[in-house]
């Protein structure tokens, strides 16, 4: 009889991870977190952020950072951008990868300081403690991919194709530019419900010039109707990738999302499992389990993942476990 499930993974408790980062202060609004991982084959790479709430000193995301580990947990960080070197209200999610030929490539994610929305930059380096972000290119923005913004990019290589998925928000309803600007008026549509945030994606053949494809993972109808955000990608030895995405069910829950999954043949098409519920929640406050990003090493999964502490804050953990 032929197996047909390859790497099976149960919900998992997410209070059992190790912490790989802790938020700057014990209280709300404070994260540590929106992780990317990448293993060279050598070494573990990680991309962060760090959080303050609003009305701190440099609040918002005020840094991201890329950091290196022998083991996975200990980290420590090879370069680090504040925000103001964007000109920018908040930077989210970075995502690193290996350049074409040799090298680093890092995607950035920030507001736009021009128009107050997301957008996504590129820039590379032989190493990733020489990023210099003055040599950002775009790679995707509102204009491009006629959204109101875009943000949050996981990307996989398959083949000679260069798949970034992204989060984004929908075209408005009403044209009254008045609406526009309301909405974007906080830089961050993402956090008033003007409208919804699917996961998008974009393809290329280089890394950089990127075409937009559209809605791969749309909301759902329940506890992830606002939001469906794809985090990482996984795929299965035979055929096929699970994913992890992040789901919220009103702008309520903007910051706070809990952690689901879907299934694709293609990378094209994505089915959720987790209609009715999210998949893994933390047993505090919101429940918020985020940006789990995992991929599967030495017969373990690894995964990473943001949580909502007793106090309120976010925490940066890790979890292994063995890969049936």
């Amino acid at each position: 009889m032929v197996n047909r499930v390859y790497a099976p993974l149960a919900a998992f408790d997410p209070l059992a991870g190790e912490v790989v980062l802790a938020p700057e202060k014990d209280e709300e609004g404070y994260w540590a977190g929106a992780a990317g991982v990448l293993h060279d084959g050598e070494r573990f790479w990680l991309t962060y952020r760090r959080r303050r709430p609003r009305g701190a000193a440099s609040e918002r995301g005020w840094q991201c950072a890329v950091a290196v580990s022998d083991d996975g947990v200990d980290f420590t960080d090879v370069w680090s951008v504040h925000k103001d070197e964007l000109g920018t209200p908040s930077m989210e999610r970075f995502c690193l990868m290996p350049a074409d030929g040799s090298g680093f490539r890092l995607y950035l994610s920030y507001v736009d300081p021009a128009d107050n929305r997301w957008r996504i930059d590129a820039l590379t380096a032989e190493h990733p403690s020489a990023f210099d972000v003055t040599r950002a290119r775009p790679v995707l923005t509102a204009a491009s991919t006629g959204t109101e913004g875009v943000k949050d990019p996981y990307v996989v290589r398959a083949g000679p194709v260069t798949y970034l998925f992204a989060s984004y928000a929908e075209p408005l309803a009403d044209p009254d530019p008045l609406a526009h600007a309301t909405a974007h008026s906080t830089g961050d549509i993402y956090n008033v419900g003007a409208t919804t945030h699917p996961t998008g994606l974009a393809t290329s053949l280089d890394g950089e010039s990127f075409t937009w494809r559209g809605s791969v993972l749309p909301v759902g109808t329940g506890w992830d109707r606002y939001q469906a955000r794809l985090n990482s990608v996984v795929p299965i030895p035979g055929g096929g990738y699970v994913g992890f995405y992040d789901g919220a069910a009103s702008h309520a829950e903007n910051y706070e999302e809990r952690c689901g999954v879907a299934v694709s043949a293609d990378l094209f098409g994505w089915t959720r499992l987790s209609e009715y519920g999210p998949w893994v929640t933390s047993p505090y406050g919101s429940g918020s389990v985020r940006y789990l990003d995992a991929l599967i090493l030495g017969g373990h999964w690894w995964l990473y993942y943001e949580m909502t502490r007793q106090d309120g804050a976010h925490e940066l953990r890790v979890l292994r476990v063995r890969a049936e």
